[in-house]
């Protein structure tokens, strides 16, 4: 069962660029772990004094998401987000944890 997991991000006005280019130039590792479907850093309404962002990853199964937050490349791939994001946004991120028990798909490919 697909398994999709999402931390949110209150990011004020000003740092969102720095919030996107942190993201944009580090190294996740997610391509070496079993089960990774796709990931993606979605940007969401903006507020009168921060602009929401969401870190977005869809597993094969829950299993494997469990098992990349226990894995080396996890643990490589937050080595120095304490530090490089943690000025970025306000307080601490909030994650929510979803398992898919329906989903459909577009037979048409489009890039996005």
């Amino acid at each position: 069962m697909t398994f999709i997991a999402m931390n949110r991000f209150k990011v004020p006005k000003e740092n969102g660029k720095a919030f996107e280019d942190v993201w944009a130039s580090r190294e996740s590792y997610l391509d070496e772990m079993q089960g990774f479907v796709s990931f993606h850093l979605l940007r969401g309404p903006e507020q009168e004094d921060h602009v929401l962002y969401s870190s977005h990853t869809v597993w094969a199964t829950k299993d494997d998401f469990v098992a990349w937050t226990k894995s080396e490349a996890f643990r490589k791939a937050h080595a120095n987000t304490g530090q490089s994001t943690s000025r970025t946004f306000m307080g601490h991120p909030q994650f929510e944890g979803f398992e898919a028990v329906q989903s459909q798909f577009s037979n048409k490919r489009s890039a996005a």
